[in-house]
């Protein structure tokens, strides 16, 4: 198989994977945030934020580690998983207990601690779980992690339901995530245990201060993306509490969902960068330059969409108690936008041994982002923390696109032209959707899309290679 076929099997394995995961996902969300309403969808969002940011001690930048260095040498898998799972078992512990101390240092009440704790025990497995997904990615075996992000998906899905059905409270609704998350580290674990075999744990001190060592700028980066992501969520919930964060959740979580494309792009030509900064310096820059343009022709049109029918949107998917978070969708789909376009810089610094450019590009970012968020969100409440949010992402993309000009990784002036043409391409389209807008949203999508790619290629958008590519991906989808 070669290098072309292998992008494009990975990116259409974890596409369609991805696309049914979060279309799973979507009826989660609606059917979670309608049931339990603003301040109880609030609470939940609550312990999914606050549970997320310790996510990220329980990992330590370890996996992003794995990926790129299994991906350069696969017989160091067993050695890896086997001091890791070590390594993880002793911070799930320590985070745990942190979680624990830090929750009642705040003075939630007694319901809400309680969904906290079981949505981190749900936390701690996926932290496993996705050490697996690691490998099988190093490996370039996308249908496992496919797969169980699939599972992940209707389980939660199918428990949710019950849930309503049975008239859950909110605690017990969180439990479905705790028993889900078991669920997906089995999975992992049989699949991993069958594929590779499972090595013993291993015990080696010097290995595990070599490994937290060198993932420590993975894991920096790690805390701060976290921190920026969630923060907001955390300030909102301590200074205006369980309503604002309901409403600001409710538009930020499909933001969430949107980002599945970058996450399946950028996962799947990862490995692949990484091999090319050893032996192809200009292959590395050609692949970098692809993903960039790609990502660009898929966010700015979204943005330019969402604005318009957003109201539309969220009365669809939540109903009319809701409404207050038209106006946050209408500015946080400006940070998908830019969280989209900044993707391919990530990779690059981080496929070539860069990574801790971008941690200290993202604690700039989380810097700007806590002090910004304490500031502005006790007057300005939900509103205030999603222009903050796409502030900060405008900061780090900026940041990102000057620091990779220090190692002669340059965006030509091609990609320039065509920014320039995929802006006027979703002006035109935003316009035409604008005059329609008495229409039905799914018309207005289907429409919108329409339009767009009819632009595209009148613009001369897509080169000759790049249809190519999105011909064969389509085929594989079929």
């Amino acid at each position: 198989m070669n290098t072309i076929q292998r992008v494009t099997k990975n990116v259409s394995v974890l596409f369609i994977s991805q696309m049914l995961s979060y279309v799973l996902g979507f009826f989660t969300l609606m059917y979670s945030a309608r049931y339990l309403g603003v301040g109880g969808f609030g609470t939940l969002s609550f312990a999914l934020a606050f549970t997320g940011i310790f996510a990220v001690f329980m990992d330590l930048g370890l996996s992003t580690l794995t990926i790129r260095e299994v991906a350069r040498d696969k017989s160091i898998t067993k050695d890896y998983v086997a001091n890791i799972t070590a390594i993880k078992i002793l911070l799930a512990l320590f985070t745990f207990g942190l979680i624990f101390l830090i929750i009642h240092l705040f003075g939630y009440n007694p319901q809400t601690m309680l969904v906290v704790y079981f949505i981190a025990i749900y936390t701690i497995f996926t932290a496993f779980s996705l050490m697996f997904y690691s490998i099988f990615q190093a490996h370039e075996k996308m249908e496992y992690q496919s797969l169980g992000s699939i599972l992940n998906s209707v389980l939660l899905l199918a428990g949710i339901l019950l849930a309503i059905h049975l008239k859950f409270d909110i605690v017990q609704f969180s439990l479905i995530y705790t028993i889900v998350g078991v669920g997906i580290f089995v999975y992992a674990l049989s699949i991993f245990s069958i594929k590779f075999s499972l090595p013993k744990i291993k015990f080696d001190i010097k290995k595990w201060k070599d490994l937290t060592l060198e993932g420590w700028p993975f894991a920096i980066t790690g805390i701060s993306i976290t921190l920026y992501f969630w923060i907001d969520t955390i300030i909102l919930s301590l200074i205006k509490g369980p309503d604002a964060v309901g409403l600001y959740n409710a538009s930020y979580r499909l933001i969430i969902v949107l980002l599945f494309i970058p996450f399946v792009f950028n996962n799947a030509i990862f490995p692949l960068m990484s091999q090319y900064h050893i032996s192809s310096k200009e292959s590395l820059n050609f692949t970098f330059e692809k993903l960039l343009k790609i990502m660009i022709i898929i966010a700015v049109p979204i943005g330019v969409g969402t604005v318009l029918i957003a109201n539309k949107v969220i009365i669809l998917i939540y109903g009319d108690q809701f409404i207050g978070a038209v106006i946050a969708l209408q500015i946080l789909i400006w940070s998908c936008v830019l969280i989209f376009t900044r993707s391919p810089f990530e990779r690059l610094l981080e496929s070539t041994n860069r990574q801790l450019s971008i941690t200290k590009i993202f604690i700039i970012g989380v810097i700007f982002n806590v002090i910004l968020n304490l500031i502005f969100i006790p007057k300005y409440s939900y509103i205030g923390a999603g222009v903050i949010t796409v502030l900060t992402d405008a900061l780090v993309l900026s940041l990102l696109i000057f620091i990779t000009r220090d190692f002669k990784i340059l965006v030509s002036k091609a990609i320039h032209i065509n920014i320039l043409k995929i802006l006027i391409a979703s002006l035109i389209m935003g316009v035409i959707l604008k005059y329609l807008s008495n229409l039905n949203v799914f018309i207005l999508i289907i429409l919108g899309t329409i339009i767009y790619s009819i632009l595209l290629v009148l613009f001369k958008i897509l080169d000759d290679e790049e249809i190519l590519i999105i011909k064969s991906i389509l085929r594989r989808e079929n």
